[in-house]
């Protein structure tokens, strides 16, 4: 779907890819409704967008309650009057611990933004999208929802989660108007520790720890996946990378990832 002067809605726009998916949109002439748990993110978003309340509207929204966003629906039609395509990219990551050692309230947070956000915005959005000449969602996983990374468990099965229920959602939209893709980011220099609330000074101090994207690479290669009505959009060198060794070695690429995982962070 060509993205030009499409409306389309953003979540976890105020910070991180949400960001540069939201700012990168807007370079491409479409208008934007962004969406993130942080008025003062979302602000800071406007602020560098420099855009007119005609192509940039925010809206301050827990994804993970199903009201709100239920609400938000008719927020977003109130000031577009159309939705052409949704970008699920909420999403935080949980303490860096074994699962024997996450609290249930944590665990429950991770399931609650990065599975139901994506569940209640979709169901909640796709109706109208349906209602459009051509449409398109954009769900977020990770490299994490589809090979399995010790400290991160609960993370990855909520990723692994979005994966099968976009999966599933392709399949069934295949002969309608609205085009599904699914985009796995690897590591990417954002603040989503710091916005869930995981202290990562640490992991951060190892010096075998370094950014492999930045949230700006990122988004262009979501958003020109997007274009293309790919299914599959893997987000940086590290998600091609892992995915490709995963293909080949399913049990080896995991003990891979945990040996590392588990030399970086003692677990």
């Amino acid at each position: 779907m060509k993205l030009n002067k499409k409306v389309v809605v953003v979540t976890g726009a105020g910070s991180g890819i949400g960001r540069e998916l939201a700012l990168g949109l807007l370079r491409r002439g479409a208008r934007v409704a962004g969406v993130d748990i942080s008025t003062e993110g979302l602000a800071e978003t406007a602020k560098l967008a420099n855009a007119s309340a005609d192509t940039l509207a925010t809206f301050p929204t827990d994804v993970a309650d199903r009201g709100s966003v239920e609400a938000l629906v008719q927020k977003v039609l109130q000031h577009f009057q159309v939705v052409d395509g949704l970008i699920n990219c909420a999403g935080i990551i949980q303490p860096f611990v074994t699962l024997n050692d996450l609290d249930y309230d944590k665990l429950e947070r991770v399931f609650d933004v990065n599975f139901r956000g994506t569940l209640y915005t979709t169901k909640a959005f796709l109706p109208l999208l349906l209602q459009r000449p051509e449409a398109h969602i954009v769900n977020t996983s990770s490299t994490g929802g589809f090979l399995p990374v010790p400290g991160q468990t609960a993370y990855g099965a909520s990723k692994a989660a979005v994966k099968l229920l976009t999966e599933g959602l392709c399949g069934e939209l295949s002969d309608t108007n609205v085009r599904v893709s699914l985009a796995y980011p690897g590591g990417t220099n954002t603040n989503i520790a710091q916005n869930s609330g995981v202290d990562v000074t640490k992991l951060l101090s190892n010096p075998k720890v370094k950014a492999r994207c930045t949230a700006l690479e990122a988004a262009t290669e979501i958003l020109d996946g997007m274009e293309r009505n790919k299914p599959r959009i893997l987000a940086g060198f590290e998600a091609k990378f892992l995915d490709a060794i995963y293909r080949l070695n399913p049990v080896r690429a995991s003990a891979f990832v945990a040996k590392q995982m588990k030399s970086l962070l003692e677990l």
